[in-house]
């Protein structure tokens, strides 16, 4: 892997992850869904991300055929449902994960959103499986700066991620929350980063393709990735579009291809409301 993000323990990961959203959901598609996943690990995209939110529990299945015989090589990412994040209703979901994805550990957990617990039983929760040692990290998704400074003060000090929508089209995280999480030592990772394919073939993204003679969506990728301390995790399932998002980490994009960028899709200028999809 030619980039990495180093997260607040020292431990360094790869920055481009697989992610699995909408995975486990067909039975037809399972095999190519479960041997994408493999050819991941194979060009060295050590990272997977899933939640037991995905295909209710299905996504964690594929990845657990995916990794069997091979879960030491594997940064595997889940997340729990808000309504599961209870101290013990963590532990509970934690131990469904676990037993879906075939292994005795996840390396980072995540809480999916904000729900109706309060963050202290939720990092209670954590903090029971950390001592058990059924995760090694946990973190949160879809946290702007004020849940940032609410996890702070319920003593959230320990958080190692925060995955967030991030794209070429979705820039406002820019303004305050990633500036926040820098300065923190907390990485970001960005969800969608190709906008679920929606994001334009032509335009800026189309140009700096024709320059660097790759497709847009690996300069899409690059540019999401373009930050140390910012993992992106596409989602493949098929071997070639695996082989393609692994090509985006060779891809170093220039000030002039930034800019080219920033003009069709310009940095935000003032707080927006944290997006989701």
């Amino acid at each position: 892997m030619s980039r990495t993000v180093r997260l607040p323990t020292g431990e360094v990961v790869s920055a481009l992850g697989q992610g699995t959203w909408y995975m486990g959901e067909r039975a037809e598609l399972w095999g190519a869904e479960v041997k994408a996943l493999r050819a991941g690990l194979d060009l060295g995209i050590s990272l997977i991300d899933t939640a037991e939110m995905y295909g209710e529990g299905g996504a964690e299945e594929v990845v657990g055929e995916a990794i069997a015989g091979r879960r030491d090589g594997v940064f595997l990412v889940s997340k729990v449902y808000p309504h599961n994040a209870s101290r013990d209703g963590v532990v509970a979901a934690c131990g469904r994960s676990l037993k879906r994805l075939r292994t005795d550990r996840i390396d980072l957990y995540l809480l999916h959103w904000r729900g109706e617990h309060p963050l202290v039983e939720t990092l209670a929760g954590f903090e029971a499986l950390q001592r058990a040692g059924k995760i090694r990290h946990w973190g949160v998704s879809n946290f702007d700066v004020a849940d940032m400074e609410e996890l702070k003060a319920a003593g959230g000090g320990a958080c190692a991620a925060n995955q967030i929508l991030y794209n070429a089209s979705r820039r406002g995280p820019e303004f305050d929350l990633m500036p926040y999480l820098s300065a923190a030592g907390i990485p970001v990772m960005a969800y969608s980063p190709i906008e679920q394919g929606r994001l334009p073939r032509g335009g800026a993204l189309g140009r700096v393709a024709r320059k660097h003679g790759v497709d847009p969506f690996q300069v899409a990728l690059a540019w999401v990735m373009r930050s140390p301390d910012v993992i992106a995790i596409p989602k493949a399932t098929h071997i070639a579009h695996v082989e393609a998002n692994a090509r985006a980490l060779a891809l170093v994009l220039d000030a002039e291809d930034l800019a080219e960028i920033d003009r069709e899709f310009p940095p935000p200028a003032d707080k927006a409301e944290l997006e989701m999809i």
